[in-house]
């Protein structure tokens, strides 16, 4: 019986068993968090990338905005000088107007003295006429007087040819002074007439011409100079918005960029709990990687294949006529050596691999993968999708990665391959120690 009730009494020991059997599953937690950040981590690097986008918008807009700004400036200035121009040609035709009403005036005194010596022409010619039938009687009494009168009649016979001459010259003087008379007349009336006549312009009709087409021009620049204040008012106005939607801009893009970053913190915290996550076969072959690529380098210097003043040159020297600009360095033809073989054969790690290349501590990107690294050609658009080695990418993600000292980074970012496109990936990277010297790190970009 006491047997018996022994068996009766561990008979529910089962009970902790289904205990264990309730527990939670800490690791499928784990991995389902980290499946959950790296979607957070997606959507807020779209965000981020957008807000680039819109950053890079309004930068634009800003300088575009200060542009115009600048030119309307140039416009009112312009204006002003035409207004002022103008008020001085006003004052010029004011004083080339006095000045031929000053010319009527000594016209019409000219034509005055004209009038005087053809009246003193006239009584030439008339004086010239007497002195003629003077002679001419003077003459006549020579004749008379026979042998006597023979020199008066000589006399008389020059007087009479003098005096001939005299009244042709007069009528001649008569003559020139009508004509200069009545063309000075003309002029004069020209001067002083207001409006044309018979079709013909007049000095006052010209100038009354040129003085309105002067104000007209005065009056266009002042409206110029209200309408261009206005605009530049107006700019102004707009600018001041574009400056403030940029700063809304950046500092929502400063809390997208935090939001990213703790993404990434999860996916980093789920891997060091040691749980199985999607990016786990991923960041144990990076780092395996990373590191032997360390050891390659350090077994490079130890048989002097290069210095380590060569391998850690970062004195990068343009390629010229390349667009994106490319770089060398004094490490380039080691790296593109010896690079390949261990990175190549990580593109079939995984079909979501896009790409594996070292970069150094300031995001200098030596040797792509042979499919990054074609020969450029003249389409930057192209060169910048296509050939994509020998470039600087300090961007956020790209000097990150470089200059990370961690076992591992995992960051979500979108990749930019030129003309405007963007393809939103995850990058993982190890770091590079090479002889106890950070070198840079390993960079993998993946799909989701």
């Amino acid at each position: 019986m006491i047997l018996n009730f022994a068996r009766k009494q561990k008979a529910p020991q089962p009970e902790p068993q289904r205990e264990q059997a309730g527990a939670p599953d800490y690791s499928a937690i784990i991995k389902d968090l980290a499946h959950r950040a790296a979607g957070m981590g997606k959507e807020a690097a779209e965000l981020f990338g957008v807000l680039e986008d819109v950053t890079a918008v309004t930068r634009r807009q800003d300088e575009a905005f200060k542009q115009v700004a600048g030119d309307v400036r140039q416009m009112v200035d312009a204006n002003r000088a035409i207004a002022a121009a103008t008020t001085t040609s006003r004052d010029s035709a004011k004083l080339a107007r006095a000045a031929v009403e000053r010319v009527a005036n000594d016209v019409g005194g000219a034509v005055d003295s004209l009038r005087e010596v053809a009246r003193a022409a006239a009584e030439i010619t008339q004086i010239a006429l007497q002195t003629r039938l003077v002679a001419f009687n003077a003459s006549v009494e020579a004749k008379r007087a026979g042998e006597a009168g023979r020199g008066f009649a000589v006399v008389a016979d020059a007087v009479k040819d003098l005096a001939q001459k005299v009244e042709l010259s007069s009528k001649q003087i008569a003559g020139t002074v009508k004509q200069l008379d009545e063309r000075i007349g003309e002029l004069a009336r020209n001067i002083r007439d207001k409006e044309s006549r018979s079709g013909r312009e007049t000095f006052n009709s010209a100038f009354s011409r040129v003085e309105q087409a002067v104000h007209d021009i005065a009056a266009a620049a002042e409206q110029n100079e209200r309408s261009c204040q206005t605009a530049l008012e107006s700019v102004g106005r707009l600018a001041a918005e574009v400056h403030d939607t940029a700063r809304s801009v950046d500092g929502a893009k400063s809390r997208a960029r935090h939001f990213l970053a703790t993404s990434e913190q999860l996916i980093e915290l789920a891997a060091d709990c040691g749980a199985e996550t999607e990016d786990s076969p991923f960041i144990a072959k990076v780092m395996e990687t990373a590191a032997e690529i360390a050891r390659l380098f350090e077994d490079a210097l130890v048989e002097g294949q290069l210095t380590e003043a060569d391998l850690f040159d970062d004195k990068y020297q343009p390629i010229a006529g390349t667009n994106p600009q490319q770089f060398t360095t004094r490490f380039l033809s080691f790296t593109d050596r010896v690079l390949p073989p261990i990175q190549e054969p990580l593109l079939e790690f995984s079909n979501k691999v896009v790409f594996c290349a070292a970069v150094d501590r300031n995001g200098y990107l030596p040797t792509h993968n042979l499919k990054f690294s074609r020969p450029q050609g003249a389409d930057p658009v192209w060169n910048a999708a296509n050939c994509r080695n020998r470039r600087i990418f300090n961007d956020r993600t790209g000097l990150a990665a470089g200059r990370n000292t961690r076992k591992f980074l995992l960051q979500t970012y979108r990749r930019d391959m030129g003309g405007g496109r963007y393809v939103l990936m995850k990058d993982l990277s190890a770091p590079i120690v090479v002889n106890g010297r950070h070198w840079g790190g390993l960079r993998m970009g993946y799909q989701f």
